[in-house]
């Protein structure tokens, strides 16, 4: 069992028509108003709202839901007794009360229409409302034994028909989606090729977005609507931290990048270098080889030459010979 608790109204007129006149709907309760014309009906709220004419949106309404798995059990006497507690619990009493049930959806509700000014005039607050509904729900859920909603994750989704398809088909795409991108307006982008919309709701005389709706053919459902997590501001701030987070990584990795170029260039600076020296100490060598190369061939060249031969003997007189080497002849 949920409770969706709109904002309070100005004109009951409308807001009855939209509730009474709908294909199907059908008057279940009605506590001090008439209900044979929808005209008289008006005119009772109207009535009693002029006992506190300071009180502009006199006009509260609440639709109350319950899962498709409760239909058997919810007969229009269960759900009017559910409701009556669910007023009381919340406060609202001593006033006037219509409830209406509506049949075109597969899962039980019915839109309750009552007086914010009740009987003596006064104002029926309206703070906090929504904090109180949910665990008012709870309770009475477990009270009545109705169907408690398992985790999203757990739902069997091939046995979702109707409009609860139509949520869960939303929640999962737009779960997906907003864990890959980086700003509201990709989000947007990304989901429109799946063929759902985005309306967003602003501040009243301003630019500033406050609330966010998806629609997918014919259905419109709140951020809020389809889980929590998906309302407009939760939703802007976890896209927000992912830009956030990324921003961080691409700079740590420029970091990184610049950090390993200056070690390359300081590696190639460092080979050059040694390079280098290399170079230098092979050029000192090769002088050196020269310098004592050209030394050796000119200690050579000033050495006499290649050394003389031995004298020969010539013959003297009648073929005597003579040592020259010795002077000695025979």
């Amino acid at each position: 069992m949920i409770a969706k608790i709109p904002k309070p109204g100005k004109s009951f007129g409308g807001c009855i028509q939209y509730n009474v006149l709908k294909k199907h709907a059908a008057i279940l309760y009605a506590d001090g108003v008439r209900t044979g014309q929808i005209a008289h009906t008006i005119e009772d709220f109207n009535a009693q709202r002029k006992m506190n004419p300071g009180l502009g949106q006199a006009v509260g309404h609440i639709a109350l839901s319950w899962s498709p798995n409760d239909k058997d059990i919810l007969t229009d006497e269960k759900m009017v007794s559910i409701a009556q507690a669910y007023l009381l619990r919340m406060k609202i009493q001593d006033t006037q009360v219509l409830m209406v049930r509506h049949k075109d959806r597969e899962h039980p509700h019915v839109h309750i229409i009552y007086n914010r000014v009740n009987h003596n005039g006064k104002t029926i607050a309206d703070n906090f409302q929504r904090q109180k509904s949910i665990k008012i729900c709870k309770s009475l859920t477990l009270q009545h034994g109705l169907f408690i909603a398992q985790d999203k994750q757990n739902v069997n989704r091939q046995q979702l028909k109707g409009i609860d398809k139509v949520k869960y088909e939303l929640h999962d795409a737009i779960k997906a989606v907003s864990q890959k991108v980086y700003s509201m307006n990709e989000l947007k982008q990304e989901l429109a090729k799946q063929g759902i919309g985005i309306l967003y709701k602003y501040k009243s005389g301003s630019l500033e977005k406050q609330g966010i709706t998806f629609s997918k053919g014919e259905f419109k459902f709140k951020g809020s609507e389809l889980d929590r997590s998906l309302s407009y501001s939760r939703l802007s701030k976890q896209i927000s931290d992912q830009s956030q987070v990324r921003e961080q990584q691409e700079k740590t990795a420029r970091q990184q990048s610049s950090v390993q170029e200056r070690r390359l260039a300081d590696q190639l600076r460092q080979a050059i270098a040694t390079e280098r020296s290399r170079e230098t100490s092979r050029q000192a060598d090769a002088s050196i080889i020269d310098e004592v190369f050209g030394k050796l061939l000119k200690t050579s060249s000033s050495g006499g030459g290649e050394p003389e031969e031995p004298r020969r003997r010539r013959k003297k007189g009648h073929g005597e010979e003579q040592d020259q080497s010795m002077g000695i002849g025979r």
